[in-house]
């Protein structure tokens, strides 16, 4: 399995990029800002989207992404999220208003995205890779990853502040190879993070306690301009543990 991070940025600047991922070349977990750093090939190779919520730095460029492939695609783009993300998508975005309806486009027949929910616990088997749906807590209904394929497995949180599922979740399996996971704020707006239900790094190596596997872990979403700070309270705080930064470009092979 090949994971590239395409953007891991809690906002957007020179070199950043929001939320993406792409895993061996056909499934794109959340549709940030750093989808821009694929190429028209590379983007037409999509076949399945897996959405963590409905929030703009995760799904921003869902619907250019549509737009460009028009045309190239011959079959459907897959786009997986819970029935409350795609709803705010089907009303929001691709409403006709702020975007054409790609759901619909060129027929109803063979859409550019076909919409399909999943509900928190269900694993979607794509060939010999599992996608599972877990539970997280953030302000609009969120979920988190766990992408397995034979023995090897990672996982991203989603936009999370504290919470037990998500955890107990990965403890369910065997092992975790790898972990990306939010801190969007440093320890000095811990009462933010708790009011917009993020992680800071006292929050984040609390709930890490609950998790029995020793995956290495790398920090995503963080504000910009505070990387430094938040990776290095992340570090004092999960004294120990193998802690890194993540920025957009970073590729593993599991």
């Amino acid at each position: 399995m090949e994971v590239r991070v395409l953007g891991s940025s809690g906002g957007v600047g020179t070199g950043k990029g929001t939320t993406s991922l792409l895993v061996d070349n056909d499934i794109l977990i959340d549709a940030g800002t750093g989808v821009a750093q694929l190429s028209i090939d590379e983007l037409s190779r999509l076949r399945h989207i897996f959405l963590t919520h409905s929030h703009l730095d995760h799904v921003a460029y869902l619907p250019l992404l549509g737009d460009t492939v028009f045309g190239l695609v011959s079959e459907t783009i897959r786009v997986y999220a819970l029935s409350e993300t795609l709803d705010a998508l089907q009303r929001h975005i691709f409403n006709d208003v702020i975007w054409p309806d790609f759901t619909r486009i060129p027929n109803r027949q063979q859409p550019v995205f076909r919409f399909q929910s999943v509900d928190t616990g269900e694993t979607v088997e794509l060939g010999t890779r599992r996608i599972e749906a877990i539970a997280v807590n953030h302000t609009v209904p969120c979920i988190g990853f766990r992408v397995a394929c034979g023995e090897k497995a990672f996982a991203i949180s989603g936009d999370t502040t504290c919470n037990d599922g998500f955890w107990e979740a990965l403890n369910a399996h065997p092992g975790l190879d790898l972990l990306l996971v939010e801190t969007a704020f440093s320890d000095k707006d811990e009462a933010l993070s708790r009011l917009a239900r993020h992680y800071s790094p006292r929050l984040l190596a609390a709930d890490l306690q609950k998790l029995r596997h020793r995956p290495p872990i790398y920090i995503i979403h963080a504000k910009p301009g505070e990387e430094s700070a938040i990776l290095r309270e992340c570090r004092e705080a999960l004294a120990g543990r193998e802690v890194y930064g993540l920025a957009g470009g970073a590729h593993f092979t599991l």
